[in-house]
């Protein structure tokens, strides 16, 4: 009985000695200078070939999310390559080229990983994002293949086009395209160049090379910059695209990103630099010529911008985007006929663009063709009922043509879609005091202070429509509020003056007609009279 029991603990010893073998054999990355990194700082001054890419891509996962622990996730990797790595060894596979159809299978097969058809969300970028939810798009997913072949020894690179990433295999005598958004399949360098046309003029860019992992890391960077920006924070999304260009200042997308921020941040000069240097990497860019176009048509500099609008159009006839800023610009050179023009094309390319349409009924508008403007309008509403901008637009087309009944539902179509839309607002409160409506237009005005609390018009309309209904505390307690914030208002102090006369503060309203009259404003004989009898 004892022997039994004593083979049972050999067999037992056995087996847990295998298995304990199994799990120590270490993976290809082990010991590599790279997996101990606690922050991008240390990463980056570490030599190429001691990074480990995965950990460098968690730990930007830590710094995006509290919520991210990273450590874990590479255990989740590490546990992926032993798996494929035993699947090898049993099927007697080499850890090179053969063993790729074994990872495609087992990542988009088994483990069903896919590509997002559209990368919406800024978490889809993220390496732990990918591992939780197997979802990712061109970079995520070759990050994802690529951690995996540093940790199974396979001669594996990031590869960049402009718009795109990829895997490539290359051993120094076999070499091949692995294309992580079609299950591993694999394309030729002249499809992934003509399809994404990648600039022929420029060797010295970084376009079809196989990047090192920093090199890598440097294009992570760039759609780092992006997600940032997608959520508002431009100083971390500056950061990031600067980096970006310190590492691989070749990528054309880095820089045309990098303009992008310095565009919403105002400095223009800035954004032209950035885009004229994406550019002459990349000439052939046809957003960039657009968003250069933007740059300078906020530098004031309207004609420069037609010939870039017209440069994206020559690139891409069916950039509907670069056709509505061109008509912007056609709009500030007042060449109204080509805007509507230019529109009409936008229209043939994307007949169900509500936004063109809108922007036709501008332009209608300010060639004083209002009833044109109505019928543009209301074709963007057959697409989209929902479109406040398009009834605001007929509410003022309404009001040069006169027709007071449909420029009210016009206004009340807006606030009932957008309830806190100030124009609409006040513009409405104005046709009730024209109506002499004054509650009505009270009612509103009282709801615009409370969006624009620092606008002294819309103070200054409070105050007159309680002036009109007799109120003239209400009345000068707006008024006041006006002069608070615009003290050379004279048509306020005017009303004030009106105000206090009948609360009979008599010295008050003697103050302020004074000041009205010191600021240009035509005061009556009479009323000055009327205050100084009182007097």
């Amino acid at each position: 009985m004892k022997k039994k029991n004593f083979s049972i603990l050999i067999l037992i010893l056995i087996f847990s000695s295998a298995a304990l073998a199994r799990q120590e054999k270490p993976l290809a990355n082990d010991g590599k200078s790279g997996l101990y990194a606690r922050s991008l700082d240390h990463v980056l001054r570490l030599r190429e070939d001691e990074v480990d890419l995965a950990t460098a891509a968690l730990i930007i996962s830590e710094n995006w999310s509290d919520m991210v622990y990273g450590r874990k996730y590479l255990s989740k990797l590490d546990d992926m390559a032993r798996e494929i790595r035993e699947r090898l060894n049993k099927e007697k596979i080499p850890a090179n080229y053969k063993a790729i159809p074994e990872i495609n299978k087992y990542l988009f097969d088994e483990l069903k990983f896919e590509s997002l058809s559209e990368a919406t969300d800024p978490n889809s970028l993220f390496l732990h994002t990918v591992l939780d939810t197997k979802k990712g798009y061109c970079l995520s997913l070759s990050i994802l293949y690529l951690s995996i072949g540093e940790r199974l020894g396979i001669d594996l690179y990031g590869v960049v086009v402009p718009g795109h990433f990829f895997v490539r295999y290359d051993d120094g005598q076999v070499k091949f395209n692995i294309e992580t958004t079609s299950k591993g399949g694999s394309a030729t360098d002249e499809q992934y160049i003509e399809k994404f046309k990648v600039p022929r003029n420029n060797r010295d860019n970084i376009y079809m090379k196989s990047l090192n992992k920093i090199q890598t890391l440097g294009c992570f960077f760039n759609n780092l910059g992006n997600s940032y920006s997608d959520i508002g924070n431009m100083e971390s999304a500056l950061g990031a695209l600067k980096k970006a260009i310190e590492i691989n200042p070749t990528l054309s997308e880095a820089r045309a990103n990098l303009g992008n921020i310095y565009l919403k941040k105002g400095q223009t000069n800035n954004a032209i630099s950035e885009y004229m240097a994406a550019l002459k990497i990349n000439p052939g860019d046809a957003k960039t010529h657009n968003n250069l176009g933007n740059a300078y048509s906020d530098n004031g500099r309207t004609t420069i911008a037609v010939s870039e609008y017209l440069e994206a159009i020559k690139l891409d006839p069916n950039f509907v985007d670069a056709y509505r800023n061109l008509a912007i610009a056609y709009c500030i050179q007042e060449r109204y006929s080509l805007a509507v023009s230019r529109l009409k094309e936008a229209v043939a390319i994307e007949p169900e663009n509500t936004n063109v349409y809108n922007q036709l009924g501008e332009v209608y508008f300010k060639m004083g063709e209002y009833n044109n403007a109505i019928l543009r309008y209301q074709k963007s509403l057959k697409i989209n009922p929902n479109l406040a901008e398009a009834y605001y637009g007929i509410a003022v087309c309404h009001n040069k043509l006169g027709q007071v009944t449909e420029e009210i539902e016009s206004y009340k179509k807006v606030l009932s879609i957008q309830p806190d839309n100030y124009a609409a607002m006040v513009n409405l409160g104005n046709v009730y005091f024209q109506q002499k409506k004054y509650t009505n237009a009270i009612e509103l005005y009282k709801k615009a202070v409370k969006i624009k609390e620092n606008e002294s018009t819309i103070y200054y309309n409070l105050g007159a429509a309680y002036s009109n209904i007799k109120d003239y505390k209400q009345a000068t307690e707006a008024y006041l509020k006006t002069i608070e914030i615009d003290p050379k208002m004279g048509d306020a102090h005017y009303g004030i003056a009106f105000s206090f006369y009948y609360l009979k503060k008599y010295d008050m309203a003697w103050k302020h007609i004074k000041i009205a009259q010191e600021l240009g404003i035509e005061v009556s004989k009479e009323q000055v009279d009327a205050i100084r009898r009182k007097l």
